[in-house]
């Protein structure tokens, strides 16, 4: 096609005068492609799918949602609440819903906001700041709650492993390394809650009474709370498991998320969660009540940063929202969708195509192996397909398993090299080391010179293991566990791996 430049300016002339070179029209807006009956008949094959991936994983409870042109068209509990009891889980059962907490939180500050322009506000949080101190004069709350703020992936988690509180943990961001600001996308539940906390605190609250006051209350959410203590204390509530080796599940593990709450600490049943689907089809109206202002709402639907280039098979590319990941199918609808994952004991999906108002939650009590996130896509592809289109379960399973293994030291601590070196005397290790980031750690000795590692403000305590020389090795534990460890001693310092990706891992002994 000619250009006006191609064609010089006196042909251009002619070209705009004729209307010739007019721009081309865009294409027409996508129009819904799912009928009624649709959406019926993938409804009526949820019983069977969630039933169906309960029997082949094990995971011991689901409740599930579904939300079409402002109705609630399904809701159903099934399993158990815990394994070792016979209660029953119903569409009022309360789950933790970890990371989809994000996307809840996201209407939380919307329905703060004065205008969509205020997501563009300086985030100020007294305690909180990035190592460049450019960026921290700039970040705003959309750079946090989209992840491209320059924060290294998962930016604080470990801290709160460790059992640090909220304000020591977004004090200790400012020693993270970043990456280009607005640049780059890296996945950090404590910058979007520095973002949150700076909100609430703007207001005056509390973000629980923020969240009451903005979005529960108002919507009705009568079992949601973003404290962890209220979820502990709902009497119809699932408690977290994970697999055992031998395939059952126990609920060995407590998940108290108190530190991170605007980012995975909310709690919620499917009754409250398909009110809040409503709300988020409807542009912020519920029962024909105004809650979240429209265009602040719409806000939060919009591209902020690309976060998964196109990859096989499908070729689409992903982009992360205020608090969703925001896509867009070969249709050209909006796709709308959140994960939520604890390792120590729940898995959860939301999944929303708005131009079809059409929507699904689903909430899990087992760790992450695919079932919330299988049911979803199971229920479009019934939905837009007429038929599974794929066996999502063992993708998923995959996709999980490999974000574990991921992080695992490619070292095996638990067989020594046969020429292993020896350790030195136990004196040549034992004392207290400090760490800008981690704090303190303490190595003792017992009678037998057998060496304990404590970290932590209530420190945890690990048997350190020989391995080689000055290494040795620990079994990890909490959230972000990742099996075995090395800990390295050299010169009056001492190394552990796990801690160290970002290079923030070494003590020097005092």
């Amino acid at each position: 096609m000619r250009t006006l430049r191609a064609v010089g300016a006196a042909g251009a002339a002619i070209l705009l005068a004729t209307g010739a070179a007019t721009a081309p029209s865009p294409p027409p807006p996508p129009k819904p492609q799912i009928s009624d009956e649709a959406v019926d008949d993938a409804v009526a094959h949820l019983d069977r799918t969630v039933t169906d991936l309960m029997r082949r994983t094990g995971v011991p409870g689901v409740s599930v949602a579904v939300v079409h042109d402002d109705k609630v068209v399904y809701i159903k509990g099934f399993g158990l609440r815990r394994t070792d009891e016979t209660a029953k889980v119903d569409p009022d059962t309360v789950f933790q819903v970890a990371s989809v907490s994000k996307p809840i939180s996201s209407s939380v500050v919307a329905g703060a906001l004065a205008d969509p322009g205020e997501w563009g506000r300086h985030t100020t949080l007294p305690g909180f700041a990035l190592k460049d101190p450019w960026v921290s004069d700039h970040v705003t709350t959309a750079d946090l709650f989209s992840h491209r703020s320059g924060l290294p992936d998962h930016a604080g988690d470990l801290l709160e492993d460790l059992g640090y509180d909220q304000a020591y943990i977004l004090d200790h961001l400012r020693l993270e390394p970043l990456t280009p600001f607005r640049a780059s996308y890296a996945y950090t539940n404590f910058g979007l809650t520095a973002a949150a906390e700076a909100v609430a605190r703007t207001k005056g609250a509390s973000w629980q009474k923020l969240s009451d006051d903005v979005l529960f209350k108002p919507a009705g959410m009568t079992s949601t709370s973003t404290e962890f203590s209220a979820f502990e204390q709902a009497p119809n509530h699932a408690a977290t498991h994970v697999k055992n080796p031998d395939g059952t599940w126990s609920p060995r593990y407590v998940r108290n998320p108190d530190a991170q709450a605007p980012a995975g600490g909310v709690s919620s049943s499917a009754r409250d969660m398909s009110r809040w689907l409503r709300l988020q089809l409807a542009g912020g109206t519920l029962d024909g009540k105004r809650i979240i202002p429209a265009d602040n709402l719409a806000a939060t639907h919009l591209p902020q940063i690309l976060s998964q280039p196109p990859t096989p098979p499908a070729n689409h590319t992903g982009f992360y929202g205020l608090g969703w990941n925001v896509s867009y199918d070969d249709a050209g609808r909006l796709r709308l969708s959140h994960s939520g994952a604890f390792e120590l004991g729940a898995n959860t999906n939301v999944t929303m195509l708005p131009l079809e108002q059409l929507g699904i939650v689903v909430l899990t009590n087992g760790a992450p192996v695919g079932v919330a996130d299988a049911v979803a896509l199971d229920f479009f592809d019934f939905a837009e397909h007429g038929k599974a289109t794929t066996d999502w379960l063992p993708l998923l399973a995959a996709v999980y398993e490999q974000g574990d293994f991921a992080l695992r030291s490619p070292t095996d601590y638990a067989h020594p090299p046969s020429g292993a070196k020896p350790a030195q005397d136990s004196a040549a290790y034992t004392g207290i080391y400090d760490n800008p980031y981690y704090g303190k750690a303490t190595v003792t000795a017992d009678d037998s010179g057998a060496l304990t590692l404590a970290l932590g403000p209530k420190p945890q305590r690990y048997r350190l293991t020989h391995y080689d020389g000055d290494t040795f090795s620990f079994v990890t534990a909490g959230e972000n566990a990742v099996g075995r460890t090395g800990v390295f001693f050299s010169d009056g310092t001492l190394r552990v791996e796990y801690l160290d990706a970002n290079h923030l891992g070494t003590f020097t002994r005092r």
